[in-house]
């Protein structure tokens, strides 16, 4: 007979004990499922299958759980939530999918750390992600960090971009770093380290971070490695060149040892259609030579970015691409185009551009709002102008901030992908716009109703695995005596309840807000931030920190 447990009275009368009774627990180990009620108490799960009191303390809260699964928080490992998480309660795409952590600085390029130079500059540079903020004032990945801290309904981890360390080093330059500029680097980025990010990040196509040199990378990432942190890199091409340009990342992980996470590791360019075998190749070669690789993706066919991206990355060396696209004369305007649909420029990944599978998905001017939910190519044949003018003039007239849809991709490849056991779950979402893409406001609901109920692609334990247990440990959230991504005794209270039959990302990319249906109840450290489907309004989350790395 199981041994009796003990429940702190002033704890259930606050509300602070939850009884799961008869819910299919699935630990996000992997391990199968199986049925049992489960007490969290405080921010911690306390009890699974054991003897509770009887009666139990007044003020418990019983849930009836039967036929409905307990999972670990699922914890998104590609987010676009850098402003949003300061909105609190009211950032609720990523509460209502059973999100309990997101990772953010994504790309390269981010808000910490800052000067007082690349602050500005920064804010106009991702508005198209984030929107604009009213204002930037903090500059140190600490100060960020405490920011979050108040404001957050979720766990919120941080990266530190390796474009922000250039931009505050060498500036906007297409050159490599001296000797005094990387050093300075590796303080920037030691400091933020230790202050508890969990990683850098890279924007391998977006400057200035495109401009460093595989041994700027391999510096930075041994600064990285020393602090037990991994490295994101967004690598230098998702197009023709993208089996080298993942090769060169996993290649700095073998010289400097270390971690290497592949975001967005997709491969969605005409060139790669059917390739995702190749693709997996390298990881499990680099997995053999002592690589520590996981790899994220988003369950949809269609990326996004901004429209600004997609230009020639010369355009950006002054650091204010709006102004250089603003001075082009007649002759400048031909030459961007012809680096962009003839010859396939780095923005556009190498690849000649389709402007008819390019849809604007926002713009940060109303005026311009006429455009949202068309392609480049039709935009231009209705008004009788070039696709060029179109881009270039969009550009300047909404200051950079013009979000688009690109509809490319390959089914066959991300389901492989999907499969392979070093796989976790990225949302990649971009929450602003008029028409942003759906996989901001459904990613998570989609993986567990279309690819696991529907397909079949992943057990319902492995997709849990993927999108809770695996997360987590690469973030390190696994260890010591509260861990994150499983349910045990223990662990911190960070769980989502949801139906396995109704669960469904509502998102379209017609109606792309639409929430997700299935979703019950969310814990953040054992508060309900989610109840009976619908946001609670409380903020018990906070920024995550990296515990140092051991001292010799």
């Amino acid at each position: 007979m199981d041994a009796m447990i003990a429940l702190s009275p002033s704890l259930a009368a606050a509300g602070r004990i939850r009884v799961y009774r008869g819910a299919t627990v699935v630990d996000g180990t992997g391990s199968p499922r199986f049925v049992a009620d489960v007490t969290v108490e405080g921010s911690r799960v306390v009890a699974i299958g054991e003897g509770l009191p009887d009666p139990l303390p007044v003020g418990v809260v019983e849930v009836d759980a039967r036929g409905l699964v307990l999972a670990p928080g699922f914890i998104d490992m590609h987010a676009h939530s850098d402003l949003a998480v300061l909105q609190g309660a009211a950032h609720r795409p990523k509460l209502l999918q059973g999100v309990t952590t997101e990772v953010i600085g994504q790309d390269g390029i981010g808000y910490a750390p800052l000067d007082d130079a690349s602050a500005p500059v920064i804010a106009e540079r991702i508005a198209g992600w984030n929107g604009t903020p009213v204002a930037l004032d903090w500059r140190s990945m600490d100060e960020f960090l405490r920011r979050i801290d108040p404001a957050t309904a979720g766990g919120v981890a941080v990266l530190v971009p390796q474009g922000n360390l250039r931009m505050m080093t060498v500036g906007h330059e297409n050159r490599p770093a001296t000797a005094d500029e990387l050093r300075r680097m590796g303080e920037i980025l030691a400091e933020a380290l230790d202050a508890g990010a969990f990683g850098m990040s890279s924007g391998l196509t977006y400057a200035p971070g495109m401009f460093a040199d595989t041994a700027e990378l391999e510096e930075l990432c041994r600064v990285v490695t020393a602090h037990g942190g991994y490295w994101a890199p967004h690598t230098r091409s998702y197009g023709g060149a993208a089996l080298e340009a993942y090769a060169e990342a996993l290649d700095i992980g073998r010289r400097t040892g270390c971690p290497i996470h592949l975001t967005h590791a997709t491969m969605n360019f005409a060139p790669n259609r059917g390739r995702a075998a190749e693709l997996l190749a390298l990881v499990d070669a680099a997995l053999a030579d002592g690589v520590d690789v996981t790899l994220d993706t988003y369950p949809y066919l269609p990326g996004a970015t901004t429209l600004a991206a997609l230009l020639p990355s010369h355009l950006s060396a002054s650091g204010d691409v709006v102004a250089a696209v603003a001075a082009l004369d007649a002759a400048g305007r031909e030459r961007v185009r012809v680096e962009l649909e003839e010859e396939g420029c780095d923005g556009f990944h190498g690849e000649p551009a389709d402007w008819s599978v390019i849809e604007v998905s926002g713009t940060g001017s109303e005026a311009l709002g006429g455009l949202v939910g068309r392609t480049i190519a039709d935009i231009a044949a209705a008004e009788g102008r070039a696709t060029i003018d179109v881009v270039l003039d969009t550009v300047v007239a909404d200051r950079g901030a013009t979000g688009v849809l690109m509809h490319i991709g390959d089914e066959a490849n991300v389901q492989e992908i999907m499969r392979h056991p070093r796989h976790t779950g990225g949302s990649d979402g971009i929450l602003i716009g008029a028409k942003p893409h759906p996989r901001g406001f459904g990613a998570f609901p989609r993986y567990l109703g279309h690819y696991v109920r529907e397909l079949g692609v992943l057990t319902l334990e492995e997709a849990v695995r993927h999108l809770s247990g695996s997360p987590a440990a690469r973030l390190g959230l696994d260890r010591g005596d509260a861990p994150r991504g499983v349910i045990r005794d223990g662990a911190t209270a960070d769980l989502v309840l949801f139906d396995p039959e109704r669960i469904a990302a509502g998102a379209t990319f017609e109606d792309p807000r639409r929430e997700p249906t299935g979703v019950v109840e969310v814990l953040v450290d054992g508060v309900p931030v989610v109840s009976g489907g619908a946001v609670t309004g409380e903020t018990p989350g906070h920024a995550l920190r990296k515990a140092p790395a051991h001292s010799a």
